[in-house]
């Protein structure tokens, strides 16, 4: 098995230590606090976590964990070395980077001298971009050599939480690798054989951004409960009856439904609904600023769209859909009609098809919003799909509700395409450089 160094020995970096000797593996720890490295090198952790401590009093009975303050000892010992150093934020919220790349320059001085091939795994939270635009020039630049010639780097995100790190390491939601080349994460497939999380291997950038990902919707769980809980307590309900019904639903509410990128929503209830239950808590006088900024946020991406179509210079827009959503007429607060009657606002020539939209079968409400909304809706509405994109420069796909082949097939390669709709890689025309995604 591959011997392992860790570079910093603070929580992820103690955890990952100790829980790597635990399963089988030599490591040595490495940290400029001479502290840190006696405690470690003695069998005790710099940090207090449940089963740290067993653990690592039993990996140094065995002889299995060590410490150091020399980089270039701990590189000539292991095979594959983490990066585990804090990543702070600056007053300005900037990351402090100082401490990735002091220790970048350091395996790289280290790397100077060593023969054979060494794996560098960065488990610092970075940005994206990080690790191809800092870490694997600051490595090349000190020690001399070339990554993927040399040596390898790879990013890798931690997701230990204080308190049940040891079970998070042995039993994470899942294991990423960000690498220029996967045949060179294969060392590291070897060091988790005993893990039984599914293992993804994609780019160090969509990697770097997992994390971030993973960290912003934790932090819009926790505000979004807060405020639900926040006009609950105020309107005197029992907020805990409200959380557990609404996580029982695993179908909407606690699953993967509505967090694919695509276009707006709207329809007769979200909008609505929001409005009220913002309309009633400015009543209640709270502030709930996570809950008044998603209808801004809605409206933002439908100006992203605005934006797309009139940056082409084109202004022959064909619309593919026009109800909120497929297999239906309902138009009320669509986001493609509201997209519909900005385009015609900055002088666009309109046309537009849905399979399920014909005026002369709008009633009651769902007419009444076109007739005050969009009063001459009729003009814009052709019976076939064909006809629209014929006659388009640019062609907005705004449902799923449409034969992907005969859509190939009848665009033309001078015409642009923006998909609002996020339709599977497959399908897309993406061999025109015309295709667009409104947010991918």
């Amino acid at each position: 098995m591959k011997s392992i160094s860790v570079f910093g020995l603070g929580y992820v970096g103690a955890v990952t230590a100790v829980c790597f000797s635990h399963k089988g593996c030599r490591v040595v720890g490495v940290d400029l606090n001479a502290q840190k490295v006696e405690s470690l090198e003695n069998g005790r952790t710099p940090i207090v976590e449940d089963k740290v401590e067993q653990m690592a009093a039993e990996a140094h009975t065995s002889g299995r964990l060590h410490a150091t303050t020399s980089a270039d000892a701990a590189i000539n010992e292991t095979d594959i070395s983490f990066v585990c150093v804090g990543t702070p934020s600056q007053r300005n919220g900037k990351l402090d980077m100082r401490g990735v790349e002091r220790v970048c320059k350091d395996i790289g001085q280290a790397l100077r001298d060593k023969k054979g091939f060494h794996w560098v795994v960065l488990r610092s939270t970075v940005l994206p971009g990080t690790t191809e635009s800092v870490v694997i020039p600051a490595l090349e630049a000190s020690s001399k050599k070339q990554e993927g010639k040399d040596f390898a780097v790879c990013f890798h995100p931690e997701f230990l939480r204080e308190g049940t790190a040891v079970a998070d390491f042995f039993e994470p939601p899942f294991t990423i690798f960000g690498a220029r080349d996967e045949a060179q994460i294969e060392p590291l497939r070897e060091i988790y054989s005993w893990s039984t999380s599914k293992f993804f291997v994609t780019t160090p950038k969509s990697a770097e951004m997992v994390k971030y990902v993973c960290n912003a919707f934790h932090a819009l769980k926790v505000g979004f409960a807060n405020e639900i809980g926040t006009i609950c307590k105020e309107l005197q309900l029992d907020t805990e009856a409200v959380a557990r019904i609404f996580v029982s639903d695993t179908r909407l509410n606690i699953s993967p439904a509505y967090l694919k990128p695509g276009f707006a929503f709207g329809g007769s209830c979200l909008p609505k609904d929001l409005r009220a239950l913002n309309y009633r808590a400015k009543e209640l006088d709270l502030k709930l600023p996570l809950l008044e900024s998603l209808m801004p946020s809605n409206q933002e991406h439908i100006e992203r769209a605005v934006a797309s179509i009139l940056h082409s210079k084109k202004r022959k827009v064909g619309m593919l859909g026009l109800s909120f959503k497929p297999s239906t007429d309902d138009l009320r607060e669509s986001p493609l009609v509201h997209l519909a009657k900005r385009l015609l606002g900055e002088g666009c020539e309109l046309q537009i098809w849905d399979q399920s939209v014909a005026l002369g079968r709008l009633i009651g409400s769902n007419r009444q919003f076109i007739e005050d909304e969009i009063p001459h809706i009729g003009s814009l509405l052709r019976e076939d799909a064909s006809t629209v994109i014929a006659s388009s420069e640019i062609v907005v796909l705004g449902t799923k509700a449409v034969d992907k082949k005969a859509l190939r097939a009848q665009l033309r390669p001078n015409q642009s395409l923006i998909d609002l709709v996020n339709i599977e890689k497959e399908q897309r025309c993406t061999d025109w450089p015309t295709y667009e995604g409104i947010c991918w």
